[in-house]
C-alpha cells in the first residue's frame, strides 16, 4: 500500500509541475500547482515528515498559491503580448535550457557517493528526538547561514517581482506625503458663513 501511495503521489507530482509549466491559462498552472503541493506533502507524510507535509499545505496551498490565484485574476494582464515578447527570446532560452542540460549530465556523470554520505545513511535514526526538532536543529543550528541565504534570495524574488508589476499611470490619483506634510493649516481650511436656507 505504502508502494502505491508513493507512485501515486509521485505520478500526481510530476504531472503537475509538468501541467504548471505548459498551461496555457495562467489559473490553470496555478491550480495544476496546488496539485503538485498537495502530492509533495503527501510524499512527505510517506517519508515520516507530518510537520513539513503540514507546512506545506498550510503555507503554499492555504496561502502562497491562494495569493498566485488573486495576483493573476486581478492584475490587468495582456498575456497575448507577453507570449508574443517571450517567442521573441525563445531560441535563447532553448540554447540555455540545453546548457543546463549539459551541465546536469556532467555533474550526474561524475557523481559519487561519500562514505561519510554512506555511513550517515546507515545510523539509526535517534528516537528521542521528534521530527520537528530536529528539523529545527538542522535549519537553525547547522545550515543557519544556508538557510538565511534562502530567505535573501526569496527577498529579492519579492524586489523582483514588485518593480516588475509596478506601474505609474497618469490617470490614477496617486498620495503625495511630502505635500500634506509641508502643507500650510491656513490655506487648508476655509470657514464660509452659511446663512439658513442656503447651500454652499
Amino acid at each position: 500500500m505504502s508502494a502505491f501511495a508513493f507512485y501515486l503521489f509521485a505520478v500526481s507530482c510530476l504531472a503537475g509541475g509538468l501541467f504548471t509549466v505548459i498551461s496555457r491559462h495562467p489559473v490553470h498552472s496555478v491550480l495544476w500547482l496546488i496539485l503538485a503541493f498537495l502530492s509533495s506533502a503527501g510524499l512527505f507524510v510517506l517519508l515520516g515528515a507530518e510537520f513539513v507535509a503540514m507546512l506545506l499545505v498550510i503555507v503554499y496551498v492555504g496561502a502562497v498559491a491562494v495569493l498566485f490565484l488573486f495576483v493573476v485574476m486581478m492584475l490587468d494582464v495582456d498575456f497575448a503580448e507577453l507570449k508574443a515578447e517571450m517567442a521573441r527570446f525563445m531560441p535563447l532560452a532553448l540554447l540555455i535550457a540545453v546548457i543546463i542540460l549539459m551541465q546536469f549530465a556532467v555533474a550526474y556523470g561524475a557523481w559519487e557517493t561519500s562514505e561519510l554520505a554512506a555511513d550517515a545513511a546507515q545510523q539509526p535514526i535517534p528516537t528521542d528526538m521528534h521530527n520537528t526538532e530536529a528539523l529545527g536543529m538542522i535549519l537553525y543550528d547547522r545550515y543557519f547561514l544556508l538557510f538565511q541565504l534562502a530567505g535573501l534570495i526569496l527577498l529579492v524574488a519579492m524586489i523582483g517581482a514588485i518593480v516588475l508589476t509596478l506601474r505609474h499611470r497618469s490617470d490614477v490619483k496617486r498620495q503625495d506625503v511630502l505635500a500634506q506634510m509641508y502643507r500650510d493649516p491656513k490655506t487648508a481650511m476655509e470657514l464660509r458663513d452659511v446663512k439658513p436656507g442656503q447651500g454652499l
